[in-house]
């Protein structure tokens, strides 16, 4: 079975290569797509590199429209020429959606399954309505399952396959008086690094202030990301951190987590890591953002619960003291979330979710 993959930022390419594995334990499948070195490691041979893509608002959209545009010509007229049996198209809605229009309206007639729809928490009617146009819909959460039926929309939901993926660790006690492990996790793309990441640095210095002996990790998303950590760290004053790559690593090692919201606070969630969640949006950006939404979360945990299971700190609330004093409560009591961390992976789906998504798609595929 030929598959076509095309993502376009590091959490869709880890949906991708997770969701490849499981359809492997069902079928022979020979992969390629569009993506980057997460994609690539899970033997998808790529085509179009996304190194660079991910953007943060409609100004940096229009920024990378002069790139992304054009490979996404390429890639639909090739996939017109010689068509595999299935193409998969994983979140990041700017590019993967106008890829499928453009490859309808080329003829191309073979499945095009979209996991992860755009637009989870932002319900929009027209879009789902090309969504459904376009492709099979196959989310990975019940609201926006319930959005699309509302409209008499066609949508598969099988659960999160986070849950099939992510073991939740042993309950910890406090971290030790004066110490514990933090978890910085700033986000992957470059503005999200830029915003979150001195405030995140001048909280852990605060943090230091009464835990003299609290040590760190930083998570890079990939090298572009720990090019600017290390130019970032290089204009401070020395603090007892470390660079890692592995965000699942970290978040299993740490004693407690801030991150930028978006799918590793979900992860935090799910290993049970005491975590914060903070995001910073540029003033154009946040103008634009309250104008469009107007739901009481943004963090997932707390989207999926409808409850503040995870503390958000948001725009001016993002201050390094607030960050501060929120890291030092999860370190002496890394408890208090537990209770809703267990109610959110049984409200996320069944354990064997990833698999059942998979077999969700070889039956999309095979008509």
């Amino acid at each position: 079975m030929r598959v076509f993959f095309s993502t376009g930022e590091a959490s869709g390419e880890l949906l991708a290569a997770d969701l490849l594995g499981a359809l492997r334990n069902r079928v022979a499948v020979e992969a390629s797509g569009i993506g980057d070195l997460r994609l690539e490691r899970a033997g998808v041979r790529i085509v179009q590199r996304t190194r660079g893509w991910s953007t943060l608002g409609i100004y940096e959209a229009l920024r990378r429209l002069p790139r992304v545009v054009p490979a996404g010509v390429r890639a639909a007229f090739a996939l017109r020429r010689d068509p595999p049996d299935l193409v998969v198209l994983v979140d990041f809605g700017a590019f993967n959606l106008r890829l499928a229009g453009m490859l309808r309206a080329l003829g191309f007639a073979r499945p095009i399954v979209y996991y992860a729809p755009p637009s989870a928490w932002l319900d929009s009617a027209r879009r789902a309505r090309l969504v459904a146009a376009r492709c099979d819909a196959l989310t990975l959460f019940r609201h926006q399952a319930e959005f699309y039926r509302s409209l008499g929309l066609p949508i598969g939901y099988v659960g999160h396959p986070l849950v099939s993926t992510i073991p939740t660790r042993a309950p910890r006690p406090a971290a030790a008086p004066g110490g514990g492990l933090v978890a910085l996790l700033p986000g992957s793309r470059a503005g999200e690094i830029a915003r979150h990441t001195p405030r995140l640095l001048d909280a852990l210095a605060r943090v230091r202030e009464t835990r003299p002996q609290v040590r760190a990790v930083i998570v890079a998303a990939g090298d572009d990301a720990q090019h600017e950590l290390e130019h970032l760290l290089a204009l401070r004053s020395p603090l007892p951190l470390e660079i890692v790559r592995d965000a699942r690593a970290a978040l299993r090692d740490a004693d407690a987590a801030a991150i930028a919201s978006g799918t590793a606070v979900l992860e935090a969630a799910l290993i049970g890591t005491p975590a914060v969640a903070l995001y910073v949006l540029g003033e154009a950006q946040a103008k634009i953002a309250r104008r469009i939404y107007h739901g009481t979360y943004v963090t997932l945990p707390n989207l999926v619960l409808d409850e503040p299971v995870v503390p958000e700190l948001l725009q001016d609330a993002a201050t390094p003291a607030a960050l501060a004093e929120a890291i030092a409560t999860r370190l002496d009591d890394p408890r208090s979330q537990l209770d809703g961390y267990a109610r959110l992976r049984d409200a996320l789906g069944p354990p064997d979710a990833l698999q059942r998504n998979a077999d969700w798609v070889l039956g999309a595929a095979a008509g």
